[in-house]
């Protein structure tokens, strides 16, 4: 990681591992006590041709040409959508969550609502909120497992990662790890987090909440997992910094933030329905796009602040996730401490060549502030984050200071010969 010249923006808690050595055994590991050095990424990408200044990101083994990840959700569903991600220049490209039994999950349709700047009523105007109300992958898993095979001959130096979620069940989870791995994915997310659909099932954000439950079930996941583990948080929790504790000291080699927020989107003045609004019904669901971007920062830092001062020493990784839509956004979450961003509902908006304005913008921030890589700025703005009783101690102090200066020498006996003209300065008003 590039040096700086502030303490607390030495962000080694999040730098990136070595790459794959030649004589890596992939032997599983035996137990979840390893430190989470003994999983590196199984494939490395070539990188991207230069440019000035340089996107490409290392994140647990794993070179990518930029930070911009496709988010996991309907941007990731099928082989098409994934294919045409990695045309465009994604780095890398998170699939669908996946279980064992897609039999169980049954979509409907609509399940989007959107969000528009304004009053409920009003005109029409921007759209700043996105609610789904999607379930998991309904694709058989074997056909997915197909297409993530398909994707990596294709693509040998892309890095493809995939989403998985189980039920609380130790041996469902090693099958779903095996299986997925022998298609030759890069690493996987692990869903602890979706906020709606099959939580009686303790499925994604029931474990995500519950502490206990996830040490164990992360538990099970890093004893099989023979690639990087990256546990994805929930929101809709008081201290997101617990869970992220909870997922790295149980042998994840990083953590993602945040998936959506539990929501209802509104309510139709017209008709009195909810939205979105199927046969008329709905069901809160997980609101996501740019309104929520401030919330994301807000979790991203408490999370990297976690990491650094906790896990200065371990190479973890934070991908950020929350209403990015410009490069410009993605600045601000990797000036808080991520190794990468995050992109879905923004995909589902502007579609897959959007990656080429966001690497274009973010390009241009560097730019303006002479950063040649991303390291050089990565979690620089967490050092301007304290207390508010060290606001209310920082702001009086400067008042004190600048009510000195406006005063000036306090009696006759404090003037100088050799300071004389600076001394008189100091009392003139204009």
């Amino acid at each position: 990681m590039a040096s700086m010249s502030f303490a607390l923006t030495r962000f080694s808690g999040l730098a990136s591992k070595t790459s794959l050595s030649a004589d890596f055994d992939p032997t599983p590991r035996r137990n979840n006590f390893l430190p989470p050095t003994t999983r590196v990424g199984l494939k490395i990408s070539a990188a991207a041709a230069e440019t000035e200044p340089d996107l490409s990101v290392t994140v647990n083994g794993l070179k990518m040409p930029n930070p911009f990840v496709i988010g996991s959700g309907p941007p990731g569903t099928n082989y098409t959508v994934m294919k045409r991600a990695f045309d465009e220049g994604w780095g890398g490209v998170i699939a669908k969550t996946v279980s064992l039994d897609a039999s169980k999950v049954i979509n409907v349709t609509p399940r989007y609502a959107r969000l528009r700047a304004g009053s409920n009523g009003a005109a029409k105007k921007d759209v700043i909120g996105w609610q789904n109300i999607e379930l998991i992958s309904d694709r058989p898993l074997e056909t997915m497992l197909k297409e993530f095979k398909q994707l990596k001959k294709e693509y040998p130096d892309r890095i493809l990662i995939a989403s998985i979620m189980e039920e609380y069940n130790q041996t469902a989870w090693e099958e779903l790890i095996d299986r997925v791995e022998q298609t030759g994915v890069d690493a996987l997310e692990i869903n602890f987090s979706c906020p709606h659909g099959m939580p009686e099932r303790r499925m994604g954000a029931a474990v995500g909440q519950d502490c206990k439950l996830l040490d164990e079930v992360c538990g099970w996941i890093n004893a099989k997992a023979t690639v990087p583990v990256w546990a994805k948080m929930t929101p809709n929790i008081t201290d997101i910094t617990e869970p992220a504790r909870v997922s790295l000291k149980s042998g994840c080699e990083g953590v993602s933030a945040i998936n959506t927020i539990m929501s209802v989107m509104g309510i139709d003045l017209k008709t009195l329905h909810p939205e979105p609004c199927v046969e008329g019904y709905s069901t809160p669901g997980g609101y996501s796009y740019k309104a929520v971007r401030p919330i994301a920062l807000a979790k991203v830092m408490n999370i990297a602040q976690m990491i650094k001062s906790e896990f200065s020493d371990k190479d973890y990784s934070l991908s950020g996730i929350g209403g990015v839509e410009t490069g410009y956004d993605a600045a601000e979450f990797i000036l808080l401490g991520s190794n990468t961003v995050q992109v879905c509902t923004g995909v589902m908006v502007h579609g897959y060549g959007h990656v080429k304005t966001l690497c274009a913008e973010l390009q241009d921030f560097m730019k303006q502030h002479n950063f040649s890589t991303i390291e050089d700025f990565r979690g620089h703005s967490l050092q301007y984050f304290t207390t508010h009783t060290d606001l209310v101690k920082r702001q009086k102090e400067a008042i004190e200071q600048r009510k000195a200066e406006r005063k000036g020498l306090k009696s006759d006996k404090d003037w100088t010969g050799d300071g004389f003209v600076k001394e008189t300065e100091s009392m003139v008003s204009n």
